[in-house]
């Protein structure tokens, strides 16, 4: 392999150790969606990367949930966050896997990574039981989509917002 090929990721679950760099990752995450809507979408601040770190760390050892990562160079490059749940009559659905989070650092996208992070993400809601996979990507997210296409989701709900 030469020096100028990119490293493979390896997908694995996320430790403590991860959580700095999850929370970068996720903070990247609230800046895109703001920058999609800012109306809708939460605003970035000085604490986002420590306080989406430390919502993920209380998800760490969640029986029904999982966080993977996807690792190269020893670098956190990106991430899927994921759970089981029951039924959910406000969202009108039973049973299901429901894909919180997925992001790709922008420098590592165009690669595949969002791709393997998802395919363990499904292989880890098959594993546990759930009948069927739902998430929701913001309407301006065309990348997300065709991704999400691509891998076999279809669209069932549309999130309208007002202000008031």
């Amino acid at each position: 392999m030469s020096a100028d090929a990119p490293t493979v990721p390896v997908i694995r679950r996320a430790m403590t150790s991860d959580l700095p760099q999850l929370g970068r990752l996720g903070a990247l995450l609230v800046e895109a969606h703001h920058e999609l809507d800012p109306q809708r979408f939460l605003a970035a601040t000085h604490r986002t990367a420590a306080d989406y770190g430390s919502f993920l760390s209380t998800k760490l050892e969640a029986p029904d949930a999982a966080i993977l990562v996807a690792e190269a160079n020893a670098n956190v490059i990106g991430y899927a966050y994921a759970a089981v749940q029951g039924y959910d009559y406000l969202s009108l659905r039973g049973p299901a896997g429901v894909l919180h989070d997925l992001i790709v650092d922008p420098a590592h996208r165009g690669r595949g990574v969002g791709g393997l992070l998802l395919n363990a993400t499904l292989a880890y809601l098959k594993a546990q039981g759930a009948p069927r996979v739902v998430l929701s990507t913001a309407e301006e997210n065309q990348a997300a989509q065709r991704l999400f296409a691509r891998m076999g989701f279809r669209r069932t709900m549309v999130e309208m917002t007002r202000e008031l």
